[in-house]
């Protein structure tokens, strides 16, 4: 059977994609055996995800641009290929020092991935299908992160530490020269179209525009809202509602689950109804906080509670795509790498913004606030994103006065 073209291409990038997120959360089940290893205390352990998070948030942008004039598609083998690396050699090294100038190395690998994916799927796939190719692509990436720790827990078991890192490298330089191999189907548009000589493109001046900077406020308070939930669910639901530990973490369990099932749902919606999606991103993202505050105030048995976070976490994940597709519409021709580039750096810079502050709140004796918070931080991301919409479709005239 031969496969579709545009299979074939969501299928290079959503192995990017995952590969991406893998890489991030492979390390966490290495910490305890580092920790006796290289003797360092826990917030050394934590400085490696801090570097590699922020080395890919810091340098996304830049690497947007090389992507749009260059073409993304070399640029993507050779990220996918030196994030591997980074990976591999952690499973090298002699000291620990050696593993943070690693994580460096894989976070610059990394950067590459979100402008690069999005540039050469708004390229390579028919415009019919992008939502759905969208979502595939936020899919694998959720499918990485789930994937990640119980893989290299089990490696980690059977082979060691040293061994399990080099042979989750080694996985992806394998998988980085099959996007080589087929890297003649990854189309990304046509590069030169961004060397027009224009202010805006020479000077970067699109990228702090209204609707691009109101569309990055958008996704860093969505990520905002979601760290939050992540780190301290458990916490809260054992806290406030008294919920056991075991079904507390189940229960956020039933909200990734449902966040990532949702995703494949938006990116359907997305490509039915393309005149809507702003619609329908609003719609869901009022449910999914709706029924946040529903957990948060009503007394429910703990069953109730599973049910409503799964429901919310497959309502926000709807949303995803038919944001994704919001930003490619926005993006001008040839300039989808640096739109992605920059405004997808949202996501891990509001990933880092919430789980201290929460924090703090649990520590002051407040966690029946978080879900609030929470809920509240999506719902002024619609403010944002409303307003993003809005200046786009409105006249030049109007906006320049």
């Amino acid at each position: 059977m031969t496969l579709s073209r545009t299979t074939r291409v969501n299928g290079l990038i959503g192995t990017a994609h995952f590969l991406a997120h893998f890489y991030v959360l492979c390390l966490p089940p290495l910490f305890l055996v580092w920790q006796a290893a290289f003797h360092v205390r826990f917030a050394a352990l934590g400085l490696v995800l801090a570097l590699m998070s922020a080395t890919t948030a810091i340098l996304q942008t830049p690497v947007g641009f090389l992507v749009d004039r260059h073409g993304a598609r070399y640029y993507l083998v050779g990220g996918a290929a030196l994030m591997s690396l980074g990976i591999a050699a952690m499973g090298l090294v002699t000291s620990f020092w050696q593993i943070l100038l690693c994580a460096v190395v894989s976070g610059i690998g990394n950067s590459v991935i979100h402008p690069a994916d999005y540039t050469i799927l708004s390229g390579s796939v028919e415009k019919d299908r992008i939502g759905r190719s969208f979502a595939l692509h936020t899919f694998a990436g959720n499918v990485g992160f789930s994937a990640a720790p119980p893989i290299m827990a089990l490696l980690l078991l059977a082979i060691g530490w040293r061994a399990s890192l080099v042979t989750a490298g080694l996985v992806g330089v394998a998988a980085a020269g099959a996007m080589l191999a087929q890297s003649g189907i990854l189309e990304a548009g046509n590069p030169s179209s961004v060397r027009d000589g224009s202010p805006a493109v020479a000077s970067g001046r699109l990228l702090v525009s209204g609707p691009i900077l109101l569309f990055f406020g958008f996704y860093l308070l969505g990520a905002m809202s979601n760290s939050g939930i992540q780190a301290w669910l458990i916490t809260v639901l054992h806290r406030v509602a008294g919920v056991s530990l075991t079904a507390a973490s189940a229960t956020l369990t039933a909200y990734t689950v449902g966040a990532t099932a949702g995703v494949l749902l938006g990116g359907f919606v997305a490509d039915a109804f393309k005149r809507h999606v702003l619609g329908f991103a609003v719609a869901v993202t009022i449910v999914s906080a709706s029924l946040l505050l529903a957990v948060n105030a009503l007394p429910l048995p703990v069953v109730a509670i599973a049910g409503l976070m799964l429901a919310s976490g497959l309502a926000v994940g709807a949303s995803r795509a038919p944001r994704d597709v919001m930003l490619k519409n926005a993006a001008p021709a040839g300039q989808v790498g640096k739109v992605f580039g920059f405004v997808s750096a949202g996501l891990p810079l509001g990933s880092a913004l919430t789980p201290v502050p929460f924090g703090f709140l649990i520590d002051r004796g407040h966690p029946e606030l978080l879900l609030a918070l929470a809920a509240g931080l999506l719902l002024v991301s619609l403010v944002f994103v409303g307003a993003a919409v809005a200046w786009r479709r409105a006249p030049v005239a109007a906006r320049t006065g």
